[in-house]
């Protein structure tokens, strides 16, 4: 999964603002508003919902939901493509973690992102 913004300079430039419909959100994947609803309901992405109960996605959800439509089109069950996008997030986040501490032990700061 590609690396969340830093500080965004506003809103339209920020990965976690919900600024995608439902409808919208399905459209771009190439997808049904019920796959969205069964990665909510298998807790891989949890969108944000506006005054009116609407469901609303960020630029980072829609990532990761389309990471997770591929395992999908590759004939893994929705439950299991949700775990592994979750498993591959966490593996992620560890490897970066385990780099950072590498790094600050060996007295070094960490080499900079290509």
């Amino acid at each position: 999964m590609p690396p969340r913004s830093t500080r965004p300079a506003d809103k339209f430039d920020d990965d976690d603002y919900p600024a995608y419909t439902m409808g919208r959100a399905a459209d771009m994947l190439g997808t049904t508003p019920a796959f969205l609803r069964a990665l909510g309901e298998h807790r891989l992405i949890t969108p944000l919902r506006s005054e009116g109960g609407h469901r609303r996605y960020s630029r980072y959800q829609l990532r990761i939901a389309a990471r997770a439509r591929e395992l999908v089109d590759q004939g893994t069950p929705v439950e299991a493509a949700c775990r592994i996008v979750i498993l591959e997030d966490q593996l992620e986040e560890a490897q970066r973690l385990n780099d950072q501490y590498r790094h600050a032990a060996a007295g070094s700061s960490p080499p900079a992102a290509e």
